[in-house]
């Protein structure tokens, strides 16, 4: 007599994790770079319906590769309700205007914070993962992080002051990404023993009286390509900082957090290792 009753429900338990689960996004349109990267490392190319301008560039993209074949919009809010999306990705300096008409459209949305550490690309990783109905794939890339990081070794810098130094003199300061990279290849950043916040821009001749160990600059500053990178390559910075303590790191692994982290720490380690 019970025995019907029972089957369905032991049926019923058995289906309940598939109901209870919501159907993964299949058209996901992202509104900022950095939420470009996360969506090309976790989502299935066929679920994204629009990337922005920038994914493909090589410069500013770690994953250009991946996004060449797909869709990008330029981030207005007709072209994005146009494609229809069941999932917007975007971030906190994303522009109010833009992103009003979608909020009033009910498409669900979910703002990405600016990574700052690897703490940070870690929720963000997990977030992302969630949103995209992989969270197993979040596990899996946080898990491959950690092994790759440990496979750099003792950082190698020993305590040697370092200076991440931009176009038009801009310095990079404590708190952001790029200093915690440079703590895990054992440096100290410049920025932080002479006070500086996060951004700020510091004369030439400052940066020379300072006397850095190792000058950090972009990948693409090889060569003077506008006058924003003239002064990187001013003769003092090479009477200061031998050219074999100039590291270099491509701005696609910097201008945001990412999956890619460990690359850059292992990038900036082995160069260290090199000069020394």
């Amino acid at each position: 007599m019970f025995r019907p009753l029972l089957l369905l429900f032991a049926g019923l338990l058995a289906l309940s994790p598939a109901i209870g689960r919501a159907a993964a996004p299949r058209r996901i349109v992202s509104l900022n770079l950095c939420a470009d990267q996360y969506l090309l490392a976790l989502a299935d190319p066929g679920q994204i319906a629009g990337l922005t301008e920038w994914a493909r560039d090589p410069d500013m993209s770690y994953y250009a590769a991946k996004a060449r074949m797909l869709p990008f919009t330029h981030r207005t809010a007709e072209e994005v309700l146009t494609l229809r999306p069941d999932l917007v990705i975007g971030a906190p300096f994303v522009t109010r205007h833009a992103l009003a008409p979608l909020q009033k459209s009910g498409v669900p949305m979910i703002d990405l914070p600016f990574d700052d550490s690897l703490a940070s690309i870690e929720a963000s990783v997990r977030q992302v993962a969630a949103a995209v109905g992989h969270r197993e794939r979040g596990e899996a890339m946080i898990a491959t992080m950690h092994a790759d990081l440990a496979r750099i070794g003792p950082p190698p810098g020993r305590g040697r002051v370092a200076a991440y130094y931009q176009r038009q003199g801009y310095l990079t300061g404590t708190g952001t990404l790029v200093d915690e990279m440079m703590r895990r290849a054992g440096l100290v950043n410049l920025a932080s023993r002479l006070g500086r916040p996060s951004l700020s821009q510091l004369p030439l001749e400052v940066l020379a009286m300072a006397r850095p160990d190792f000058l950090i600059v972009e990948a693409r500053t090889d060569v003077v390509a506008d006058k924003g990178s003239e002064m990187l390559h001013h003769p003092l910075l090479d009477r200061v900082v031998a050219p074999g303590h100039r590291l270099t790191l491509p701005q696609a692994m910097t201008v945001c957090g990412g999956p890619f982290y460990p690359q850059a720490v292992a990038a900036l380690a082995a160069q260290v290792r090199a000069a020394l």
